[in-house]
């Protein structure tokens, strides 16, 4: 699975109230929240992650509250991956679940300027500054992550597994509902 795009560029400690601020969490909209993202950093932020698609920061990306709200936004603005040096554990899950890469590749902020042009390959764990010709190398995603991710995320991914494990018309024990069930 590859990533190709121009970075936008942030610096350590982004948190979740900084990408997005807990007033908006009121929002349940997708699009409405992407509209709000990273707006405290860079106010056209939602504008310019749908031309450059991949964000780059420091360490402890995603710190602070446990609110999935911020890898939505930052996925529904355009943004298609973020590497940064290190994640706040919630963070990364939360992005993962969602569909939205996370990639901890350390020195990257250093090997980085803003609107340089990367490529990420998560199978690898390659991220590739095609602009300055430097590659780094960064933890390679494990083949259900990348399973998780080409699906589009934690629930799709298991709607697909529990569709391709249905049984057919007649099998299984009856549900309450009197539909078929393999359980």
């Amino acid at each position: 699975m590859r990533v190709e795009g121009r970075a936008l560029k942030f610096g350590d400690n982004v948190n979740t109230d900084l990408i997005l601020p807990g007033k908006y969490l009121v929002l349940t909209r997708p699009e409405d929240l992407a509209a709000h993202a990273m707006e405290g950093l860079d106010p056209g932020f939602p504008r310019k992650a749908q031309e450059y698609g991949l964000v780059v920061a420091g360490v402890n990306f995603g710190g602070g509250s446990s609110r999935e709200h911020a890898a939505l936004a930052l996925k529904h603005a355009g943004v298609r991956c973020v590497v940064a040096e290190s994640f706040a554990r919630i963070f990364f899950r939360n992005a993962i679940n969602n569909g939205l890469p996370a990639v901890a590749c350390p020195g990257i902020s250093s090997k980085v300027e803003e609107g340089d042009r990367l490529e990420v390959e998560l199978e690898k764990g390659l991220v590739t500054n095609k602009s300055k010709g430097v590659t780094l190398q960064a933890k390679p995603f494990p083949g259900f992550l990348l399973g998780i991710l080409r699906d589009g995320g934690l629930i799709p991914h298991l709607n697909k597994k529990h569709s391709e494990n249905k049984p057919s018309l007649g099998e299984g024990k009856p549900s309450r509902q009197g539909v078929s069930s393999p359980f």
